[in-house]
């Protein structure tokens, strides 16, 4: 019988059912033109409200912000109603949901940006790295990203202010809170590593220079709609998308160090491919003593794992993702020990109710 997983929590003013997270997953079904949130997304999301908190998808801050095909924004006022749609169902089902904002950095391609750069750092191309962008027709293709161009002093400013106006829009929008995604090698995370920042100025260099960017979003974003309503994503232990970077681990520790008191959670996303790097013991006590408020983890967890955990006090949260793609019941299916269904690959990026909304319930009688 599981001790913690699906007892309820405390979460800033939020009382959330259990402590289960529906992790941020990419599903890029927006209508278009104009990367609308639609009533598609709606009920995919209400249909999980059973999770304790939602985090949805990776949301874009600004039209420039962008690196996949028909991924949501949250700056055009469409966008911010077809959102509202979304919060209206997930609290009508009795759920929580956090919109999670998001600056690509160099993990785009022109096509996103008139033809222009995407911006970065600094002008590093990062290696094998593709996105994922779809023609007129909606068919969809791999594309390598090229070399970004370095922002300016003034444009990252510009970025800060993007991220303050998400914020107040996601919450204009109805939701309850805000992630902002640091992590797993895009804008934030991309200044925080010493392989893709190589700036001199006030920026760079530093572990506290490099830190700069992600303190000023998050005071912007805090200042705007509260700490208890902001959340942040960190990825300490994944280096794809070119993000090797031998000296990261101090500057998370760092930061986690800035963050204590200054938002509502910390969620660390861990590796979850079969071989992938395990984040160590070391790291997780010294990540927890330096951040005492609630910490969510996510990666390849099932409840075993998740009870570990939860009952070690490394983590107060645990999220979940492709799971929750092919069964919009998880948490009653773990709580009864009820099998999974398997999601179909085939069917996670772009389409229609086909492997989104199209998968149901557990039957309510198990042998």
């Amino acid at each position: 019988m599981s001790r913690y997983l699906f007892t309820p929590y405390r979460l800033g003013g939020l009382d959330l059912a259990n402590r289960m997270v529906m992790a941020p997953m990419t599903r890029a079904r927006t209508d278009q033109p104009g990367n609308v949130p639609n009533a598609l997304m709606a009920e995919y999301y209400a249909q999980r409200a059973g999770a304790g908190l939602i985090v949805t998808e990776a949301t874009q801050i600004s039209a420039g912000a962008q690196g996949y095909s028909f991924t949501p924004g949250v700056h055009t006022p469409e966008q911010i109603a077809g959102w509202r749609g979304v919060t209206d169902a997930v609290h009508a089902a009795g759920g929580r949901i956090f919109l999670q904002l998001w600056h690509v950095g160099r993990v785009s391609h022109p096509v996103f940006h008139g033809g222009g750069q995407p911006v970065a750092p600094s002008a590093i191309q990062p290696r094998d790295t593709q996105v994922w962008v779809a023609d007129e027709d909606g068919v969809g293709r791999m594309l390598d990203c090229p070399t970004p161009r370095a922002l300016s002093v003034a444009e990252i400013a510009d970025i800060v202010a993007d991220f303050r106006r998400a914020a107040r829009n996601a919450i204009d929008a109805g939701f309850d809170g805000v992630e902002i995604h640091g992590a797993n090698g895009y804008l934030i995370d991309q200044f925080l590593r010493s392989t893709s920042n190589q700036r001199t100025d006030q920026y760079g260099g530093s572990i506290d220079n490099r830190l700069r960017f992600l303190r000023e979003v998050v005071e912007a974003v805090t200042a705007e709609i509260g700490a208890e309503r902001t959340g942040l994503r960190l990825a300490p232990y994944i280096t794809f998308k070119d993000m090797a970077d031998p000296g990261i681990i101090d500057t998370i520790l760092a930061a986690a160090d800035w963050l204590s008191g200054r938002i509502g959670y910390l969620h660390l996303s861990e590796a979850d491919w079969t071989d992938a790097p395990q984040v160590p013991d070391t790291f997780r006590i010294a990540l927890r003593q330096r951040f005492p408020g609630t910490l969510i983890v996510a990666g390849r967890y099932d409840v075993l794992r998740a009870e570990a955990i939860l009952e070690t006090g490394w983590a107060d949260l645990v999220a979940f993702g492709r799971p929750f793609v092919a069964n919009p019941d998880l948490p009653a299916r773990l709580r009864h020990g009820w099998p999974l269904a398997e999601l179909d690959p085939a069917t996670l990026f772009g389409g229609g109710a086909t492997g989104y909304t199209s998968y149901p319930n557990a039957p309510e009688t198990h042998p």
